[in-house]
């Protein structure tokens, strides 16, 4: 397959497609700049002139290179990657299990969530479970970057992905109180 973007070819994971070293910590505005570049080298309209072949190539790798950004901009996202990258997936639907104290924060959350009847009390659990997920990652970027601890980062992951699940809870409780404030 033709490359369109020099010395990178589609099969390329993200960090090489990318030009980046494969670790966790990464800088989002290279990130959104490589992203940029990538898309301008590989928009199918610069390919017009070489014909409907061309155009499709181009449309593939512009579908990567969007696939590659939605993975590498997002910490969650990218700490799951590594870890598929290096032999250990996430496996988020198969694997549900947690350690006990987790499970039992969840509850409290959960709790805490349910109770809520105004926007301090909700503020309060939004910036508690902001600072639960921030030492997450913090938690992966150690596990990922200097210990090559893979299998544990894997459950840090999982668990970030309860905290994305959750916060998403109390976005829409946010919405429901404004809702009825309006």
């Amino acid at each position: 397959m033709r490359r369109v973007v020099p010395g990178v070819n589609l099969q390329s994971d993200d960090f090489e497609l990318f030009g980046l070293s494969q670790q966790y910590a990464q800088d989002r505005a290279a990130i959104d700049a490589r992203w940029k570049d990538l898309q301008r080298e590989a928009h199918p309209d610069k390919f017009a002139a070489q014909g409907a072949a061309a155009q499709r190539v181009a449309m593939q790798w512009s579908v990567r290179i969007n696939e590659a950004y939605q993975r590498l901009k997002d910490p969650l996202k990218r700490a799951a990657y590594l870890c598929e990258l290096h032999g250990v997936p996430v496996n988020a639907e198969n694997n549900t299990a947690m350690p006990a104290e987790f499970l039992v924060q969840q509850m409290e959350w959960r709790e805490a969530l349910d109770d809520a009847q105004d926007m301090p009390a909700l503020d309060a659990l939004n910036d508690e479970v902001g600072r639960s997920r921030k030492g997450l990652l913090q938690r992966c970027e150690l596990l990922l970057d200097q210990a090559k601890d893979y299998t544990g980062a894997v459950a840090q992951v999982r668990a970030l992905m309860f905290i994305e699940r959750f916060a998403r809870d109390i976005e829409a409780r946010y919405d429901k109180m404004e809702s009825r404030l309006g």
